[in-house]
């Protein structure tokens, strides 16, 4: 149980990154892609150096000694990553861009396997299988011609782009061991920042004009799924691994589905079930399972 904490952490972050899903589609009609991703890093970036500050004290000339591998992290996960997931949105629905960010942990599990040599054992990997079949059960309303008939678009081959940058920056993340998280996620925020400001620059002709919900949703977006989710990611990555981290991202899809029926449509019993499969699988994955059945085999080994 001793990593139950950072497991809660993976939980609210899919659930914080489930609603920038929703969020997110509703701002990009409003903002370019770019402009958002700019406006996110730069007040997340303000708000990160302060937690950063009094959190963990770090010393900043050192820290930036790394800014090669940082300046890295905030091109491919900061920036290529949230200009990948909200041009998406321009194309496809939340629904759809969760259903292809589902393969993310298959895709984690892969290339650590091969990167980094971390191992899984048969009953986490039957646990991812598990999730990503609740995932799709969810999705798919239970009709596999639903799946077969889905129609990929610009915007979900934009997603694949997307968890594809993800699953690069959650393992060279976690090889930065000399910089604590917080710090890191706001160095990189720091860097990504800088470097949209060119074109920000250039696109100084089209301004930035949001409403007052497009405003919320901005403030949103920085307060839970950049800096919230970020430290949660980051911090947890380096405890339990990318690999076994990374079934948790068979969350967002649920999480949105739930979001969508919270916004006025009917939930059904294929999401109910759907949604417990996921929850049991990440349940599985997380070596929780397996902790308590070896528990068992010791207790009744002491009982003969």
């Amino acid at each position: 149980m001793k990593n139950l904490k950072y497991w809660i952490m993976l939980i609210l972050a899919s659930l914080f990154w489930a609603g920038n899903y929703i969020v997110g589609k509703a701002v990009v009609a409003q903002v370019t892609p770019f402009q958002l991703t700019f406006v996110r890093w730069l007040f997340s970036a303000v708000l990160l150096v302060l937690i950063a500050q009094v959190v963990e004290r770090p010393k900043w000339r050192e820290v930036f000694r790394s800014w090669p591998i940082l300046l890295f992290l905030a091109f491919n996960g900061l920036i290529g990553y949230n200009m990948a997931l909200y041009t998406a949105l321009t194309y496809t629905t939340p629904v759809n861009a969760s259903l292809v960010s589902a393969l993310n942990p298959a895709l984690m599990v892969a290339v650590s396997s091969v990167v980094l040599r971390e191992s899984l054992s048969r009953l986490q990997k039957l646990g991812i299988v598990f999730s990503l079949s609740g995932v799709l059960l969810i999705l798919t309303q239970g009709s596999l011609a639903r799946l077969a008939a889905l129609d990929f678009n610009r915007g979900d081959l934009l997603m694949l782009i997307a968890i594809s940058v993800w699953t690069v920056y959650s393992i060279v993340g976690k090889r930065l061991k000399d910089i604590r998280p917080i710090t890191a996620s706001a160095a990189a925020a720091v860097l990504a920042t800088v470097a949209m400001l060119p074109g920000m620059l250039l696109q100084a002709g089209t301004p930035i004009v949001l409403n007052t919900a497009g405003l919320l949703s901005v403030a949103y977006i920085v307060v839970f799924p950049s800096v919230g989710s970020l430290m949660f990611w980051n911090l947890s990555v380096r405890e339990i691994g990318a690999a076994t981290a990374g079934v948790t991202l068979n969350l967002i899809p649920v999480f949105t589905s739930f979001i969508t029926v919270l916004m006025g449509e009917a939930i059904t019993l294929t999401q109910i079930v759907g949604g417990l499969m996921v929850f049991a699988g990440v349940y599985t994955t997380s070596g929780l399972l397996e902790g308590q059945l070896r528990k068992g085999r010791e207790k009744g080994r002491e009982a003969v």
